[in-house]
């Protein structure tokens, strides 16, 4: 990051909680590598206060701001226009600011297809099981259906959520999808589960401080030549993972999606490639993974 003055560019990310997020360190070093007189800041707004939020982003001239939990869905609203991808998914994570009027990106759902193709995955014709109905699972099923999937299956503990996002991914994009309630992970997961060419945790079990945690998927459900994600990185290896690997699958966690999800953000704020690399070390070393 160069020296702060009265050029700089300010972006940022609006979210409750934002203490723990990652993305300063990855965008700062990003900014640094380019030699961009940029400032990523992390912004903690509540639910109450995002619509003034979003209103002083247009106010200060902001270049643009990242959009976390819980927020990506009713931020909408506030927005001048809103990328065809973003509206499909219904959820916004992404913000740029030109000339004061503001467009919503989905970078999420980027981002998570860039990192399972990257692993080795091919979208097009595959099978695939989506664990959540959440707002991550959201991109990632609707990056997925839009990439060419043949179907999708999603369990969720709140099984009307489910149901609503496989009927909007149906809908939308005319791919097959279905949703299961979670507790039939114990008894057809292992079908389910065993055909698919790609399984996504997109749920906080696990996630750190309560890393025991892990769906309740049968240990047999996983097989070689299956591509196994956990969008935790932080541990980088879960139970769901560790499960996964056991039984020969490819796995990979969060950190890709978050890698490539912020590079392209970044290229959407400056218009310049990504520096991955220095971003991705960048990562590693505020997890303490170098």
């Amino acid at each position: 990051m160069s020296e702060i003055n009265g050029e700089t560019r300010v972006v940022g990310i609006f979210g409750d909680p934002v203490a723990h997020t990652l993305s300063p360190a990855m965008q700062n070093a990003a900014f640094a590598a380019l030699g961009l007189n940029f400032v990523y800041l992390p912004f903690q707004v509540s639910k109450a206060d995002l619509a003034a939020a979003v209103a002083g982003l247009r106010a200060l001239g902001l270049a643009g701001v990242n959009v976390t939990v819980p927020h990506k869905e009713a931020v909408l609203p506030y927005l001048d226009e809103v990328a065809e991808e973003a509206r499909l998914i219904g959820a916004v994570n992404t913000i740029v600011n030109r000339g004061g009027r503001l467009k919503g990106y989905n970078t999420d759902a980027t981002g998570f297809l860039r990192a399972a193709v990257e692993a080795g995955f091919e979208p097009r014709g595959a099978a695939a099981v989506v664990l959540g109905a959440g707002g991550a699972a959201r991109a990632v099923s609707f990056a997925l259906a839009l990439a060419g999937a043949r179907r999708i299956a999603i369990f969720n503990r709140t099984y009307a959520r489910a149901e609503t996002l496989a009927e909007e991914v149906s809908g939308a994009t005319g791919v097959w999808a279905a949703a299961l309630p979670w507790d039939e992970l114990t008894k057809c997961g292992v079908e389910v589960m065993g055909t698919a060419n790609i399984v996504v945790q997109t749920t906080s079990l696990g996630m750190h401080p309560q890393e025991a945690a892990a769906p309740p998927v049968p240990a047999n459900a996983f097989r070689k030549e299956q591509l196994v994600v956990d969008l935790v990185y932080n541990p980088p290896r879960t139970e769901f993972l560790r499960l996964a690997e056991k039984f020969g699958a490819r796995t990979e966690n969060g950190l890709g999606m978050l890698l490539y999800q912020g590079a392209a953000a970044l290229e959407l704020w400056t218009g310049r490639q990504a520096p991955v690399a220095v971003m991705r070390e960048a990562l590693l070393r505020a997890l303490g993974q170098e």
